[in-house]
Order: C-alpha cells, then structure tokens, then sequence
C-alpha cells in the first residue's frame, strides 16, 4: 500500500469495503487518524490511527495489508452544501467515538492494573499477619536478635503496603462495622477482642477483620 492515504475505496481484510473520506489529527496526541465509513448500507463513520489502519495481519502464515487500496471514487461534496453538512457531523462523530475509545482503552488499563494489584496484595497480607503472629507469641528474652530482625521485616512490609494504598483496619474498642468486620462471637456493639486483621486497599475493603463483641 502506498504511504499516502488517498481518498477512495479499501477492501478489510476481512472483506468488508470502506470508504475514507479524510485525514485528521488527534489534538492532544498529535496521532494522525484516518476516517472512513462502510459503503455496505451502514451510516457509521470510525476514526483510527493511520499506524494501525496502514498496518498488516497475519493470515495463514502470510502477512497481508489490514487495509488494500482497491478504488478512487469522485467525492463531489464542494457542490452539495447538505451532503458535506451531513458528512461534517458523521465526521465529528467518528472522532468523538475515536476519543471514548481511547478512553475506554485507558480505563479498562488502570482497572486491569488495579485488579493485579489487589490480588497480589491479597497473597502478601498472610505472611505479614504470620510474621506479626510470630512476634506476638515469641519469647523476647532468648531470641532478640531474630526479634530484632522479625520487627525490621513487619515495619518494611508495613511501610510498603502503606505506600501502595493499604490500611488496616482499626478493630479493638471501636464500634462494630458490619461493612469492614465479621463478627465471630459477641452480640455488642463494640469490639473487644481481634481474631484475624483486615485490611483496605484504596478504600475498598479486601479482607474483613474478624472480631469478638463485648
């Protein structure tokens, strides 16, 4: 396919036809677009990167243009005022679908990434609360050295999961909150003893502290 992208027919290689009607430049990218639209009956026009619109797939092994020239086509409409008036606004809104699919690109990014990062969250929490277990039935006495070294790793770990977003859950003496604690024992409504930590991530509650009522 030829560098310039002319105006004019191109087969999909999926074997739909389109027409593109115009260039155009993402503003605040500054990433060219070509805009087409079907010729098969369908009203919709589409913005998309030039990079991928004048890129190849692979079929079968063999590299083919995601999009072939096949055909120019007059486009007449300098003289029909209502047609280029029709085609401005299929125009705005093709890159306006181009900008929410950006859009929506980006978020489903960052929720993917937010995603990842609580799972992993989720796998790390137990062996900081067996390492806060661990220190609470320790005998200080005869091991300082390793109590020394158990309280270094807890402040890190606690620093760490501080950083990213991560909070525990303050339990003993608070009022019970049915929406961050479970209650394991008690009828009360305070909190008297903590069974099991709990923590929040970014203001989501991920694991619930399990708690005795007074």
């Amino acid at each position: 396919m030829s560098k310039e992208i002319k105006i004019g027919i191109y087969k999909h290689y999926k074997g739909n036809k389109y027409k593109v009607v115009g260039t155009a430049k993402n503003t605040e990218t500054e990433e060219n677009l070509v805009i087409y639209q079907s010729i098969d009956g369908e009203e919709k026009m589409w913005a998309r990167p030039e990079k991928m619109f004048k890129g190849f797939v692979k079929i079968k092994n063999k590299e083919v243009p995601r999009f072939e020239f096949i055909e120019e086509v007059d486009d007449d409409f300098e003289h029909k005022p209502s047609d280029a008036k029709v085609l401005e606004g299929k125009y705005k809104r093709a890159l306006a679908d181009y900008q929410n699919l950006l859009k929506t690109t980006a978020q489903e990014k960052q929720d993917f990434a937010k995603y990842a990062n609580e799972q992993l969250i989720l796998e790390i929490i137990p062996v900081y609360d067996h390492l806060k277990m661990a220190l609470e039935h320790s005998d200080e006495k005869n091991h300082d050295q390793w109590l020394e070294g158990v309280k270094h790793v807890l402040n890190q770990f606690k620093n760490i999961l501080e950083s990213i977003g991560v909070e525990e859950i303050k339990t003993e003496g608070e009022k019970f909150d049915p929406e961050k604690m479970e209650a394991m024992e008690g009828q009360g409504e305070k909190v008297e003893k903590e069974v099991k930590p709990g923590y929040i991530y970014n203001g989501k509650v991920i694991v619930p502290a399990r708690v005795i009522l007074k």
